[in-house]
């Protein structure tokens, strides 16, 4: 005959099984703030432990080629590129029996079927998830897995840097020659032809794109 657990026994169980839980995490913030930094050093922290991290970025991301790399010029060559098709589910449960932790740089440029795949497989095979990214692009406007991370991740984490003036840095600003762009792709590498970026706190980055937040008539 089964056992008949009581209430207080069930919310006992359900504790220890929670504990136990792998979460998606969303590390967020603009560019310069340090996010590729953080990843190296996560990833040399699980290895020095003993543990087996991969990382994979979007292929879209051509920075590096192959690899991650810092502005403090420390760089890594990642475990797996994602195509933009790419089911992210299947490719973890492949390497999900030799895994501890995946993280994923440049996550804003995954789609949000991708992310939705993530969360199944942190729900699945209980292996954490670490994704760090932009959460918006160079016009103030989020990008689709930025935002689907924000809407579902277990845990939000905003990482942040500063203005030239000072205050905190929310937003990024694409420079084409040295002069502010305020129209064009979404997607732009840092570093492709004379693409660059800066961070602007918001009454900066309003005073160098020339745009109130609220610009309709």
């Amino acid at each position: 005959m089964s056992k008949l657990f009581n209430y207080e026994e069930i919310i006992d169980i359900l504790k220890v099984r929670m504990v136990d839980m792998a979460k998606l995490y969303f590390f967020y913030g603009a560019m310069n703030s340090g996010k590729t930094t953080r990843i190296l050093q996560c990833a040399y922290n699980y290895e020095e432990q003993g543990m087996n991290p991969i990382i994979m970025k979007p292929k879209i991301d051509t920075k590096g080629e192959s690899s991650i790399v810092s502005r403090i010029g420390a760089k890594r060559k990642v475990d797996f590129l994602i195509e933009a098709k790419a089911n992210i589910y299947d490719i973890i449960a492949e390497k999900s029996t030799n895994v501890d932790l995946i993280i994923i740089d440049e996550a804003q440029f995954l789609s949000e079927k991708q992310v939705n795949q993530l969360m199944d497989a942190v729900i699945d095979l209980n292996i954490p998830i670490m994704c760090y990214g932009l959460r918006t692009d160079f016009q103030g406007k989020s990008f689709p897995g930025s935002r689907r991370l924000l809407d579902i991740a277990h845990e939000l984490t905003e990482i942040k840097t500063i203005c030239e003036c000072g205050k905190k840095a929310m937003f990024n600003v694409r420079l084409i020659d040295g002069k502010v762009q305020t129209e064009g792709d979404s997607v732009a590498i840092d570093g492709e032809g004379k693409i660059e970026y800066t961070v602007a706190c918001a009454r900066c980055f309003r005073l160098k794109t020339h745009h109130k937040f609220d610009d309709t008539k």
